[in-house]
């Protein structure tokens, strides 16, 4: 079936703190931190493109300069600066000009996943509807009805629910929704609580495809690695990096500029643009800042 493109403005939410990825966040924003050939920021983006959306937003707040910095290189990509943290809906809020009137697709950026974003839009008819990974009943962030309207969100339960799910961070909001987010506030205890306490209609979305949360180190890793997998490679070395003639590589990804030295394997391993590894390495992330363990 043919999908029309994506008419929907879309708002990446990247100003948090990154505190489950620190140390890698202290260095680098969060949206920033390196998956494979380039920043998580970008995969997100280059999938809401590809889906036709006629504006992009991102807001930013914890290592603003960077992502102000990112965004002078995508000329499409509107930045909404946030000098407190407004949270995720008083984030949208915040940015109300920016998106300008309508619904709106929001992604939080440390979510990456294989979505089809033109069939969640065209499946939008709600208040507001989430992307959802379903699972059995009582699991997940969610609960859902037969119809798959969400009944339970977080521990807020509104009618008996006869299928679980996690949410995904990924979702559409109406512009009904969207005029009454607070700022600040937070979305699901704010917004989309609230809005099912009035009865108003929040469906699911089911995806049940590939996808990560980059918000821990083990996670972070995993979604490089996935990287990888997806291209049938066993490593992957950015032009101008170095690798030492005694180094083998081994579900590796070395950024650009950077150099892996010593001798032996190097094994699930991240190491990031402009760092200095030394083999045998296993299992982590090597910044400029020095090697810090995946696991």
């Amino acid at each position: 079936m043919w999908l029309s493109p994506c008419v929907l403005p879309a708002m990446v939410l990247a100003a948090g703190l990154g505190t489950r990825l620190r140390p890698l966040t202290e260095r680098l924003a969060k949206p920033l931190v390196p998956v494979g050939d380039r920043p998580a920021l970008a995969h997100v983006l280059d999938r809401l493109r590809a889906a036709g959306a006629p504006r992009l937003v991102v807001n930013v707040h914890h290592h603003a300069a960077q992502l102000r910095a990112f965004a002078t290189s995508h000329p499409d990509l509107a930045v909404s600066e946030e000098t407190a943290l407004l949270g995720t809906a008083g984030g949208v809020a915040h940015a109300r000009a920016l998106l300008g009137p309508g619904d709106a697709l929001l992604w939080n950026a440390d979510i990456l996943a294989d979505l089809d974003v033109r069939a969640l839009v065209a499946a939008h008819r709600a208040a507001a509807t989430l992307v959802v990974q379903p699972l059995a009943a009582g699991q997940g962030s969610v609960g859902l009805d037969g119809r798959g309207r969400v009944v339970r969100l977080r521990r807020e339960r509104f009618a008996d629910e006869v299928s679980g799910g996690e949410f995904l961070g990924i979702y559409v909001v109406s512009e009904a929704l969207r005029a009454r987010m607070p700022q600040p506030g937070g979305m699901v205890e704010d917004v989309l609580v609230p809005a099912l306490a009035r009865g108003e209609a929040v469906d699911a979305f089911f995806f049940d495809g590939p996808w990560h949360d980059i918000g821990t180190l083990a996670a972070y890793l995993a979604a490089n690695l996935a990287w990888l997998a997806a291209r049938e490679a066993g490593a992957w070395v950015a032009v101008g990096a170095e690798v030492a003639p005694g180094v083998a590589l081994e579900e590796s990804i070395v950024g650009e500029g950077a150099r892996v030295e010593g001798s032996g394997v190097v094994r699930g391993c991240v190491v990031w643009p402009g760092a200095r590894a030394v083999a045998p390495l296993q299992g982590a992330v090597v910044t400029p800042d020095g090697v810090v363990p995946a696991t």
